[in-house]
């Protein structure tokens, strides 16, 4: 799985390592972690991340319907949430870490290979 970070502060953020879930339809999929990395002040940054697929607990109406979404529909909806750890970083000083809460809704296209829609929100921002 590819994340695109953007950056738009006029600081750098200093991300710690993140811990994501993926689900379908209320099940989880599988789980991922991105590494933690430093991005610069207004920039993009592409970062790349397995996602481990153990034990999926789908009941067979529901694989059904996954198959079906993604052979004749092509388009599967997916939920990613996790936590993320982030620390500001300006002037050399960094400042104390904050944990924002991710949920992210995205629609890919198995045919294309590609994402066609994703709306993402923020919660649970804590110091």
């Amino acid at each position: 799985m590819l994340f695109t970070a953007v950056n738009d502060n006029k600081v750098g953020i200093k991300y710690g390592e993140s811990r994501f879930t993926v689900m379908y339809r209320g099940i989880p999929l599988g789980r991922g972690t991105v590494p933690g990395f430093y991005q610069a002040a207004h920039s993009v940054k592409q970062v790349e991340t397995t996602v481990a697929v153990d034990r999926v607990n789908l009941l067979q109406a529901d694989a059904a319907d996954l198959i079906r979404d993604a052979a004749l529909n092509d388009r599967v909806e997916l939920r990613v949430l996790g936590d993320v750890g982030a620390k500001i970083r300006i002037l050399g000083f960094t400042s104390p870490g904050v944990q924002v809460s991710v949920d992210c809704t995205i629609v890919i296209s198995p045919r294309k290979q590609s994402l066609t829609d994703k709306r993402c929100g923020f919660d649970g921002f804590s110091v």
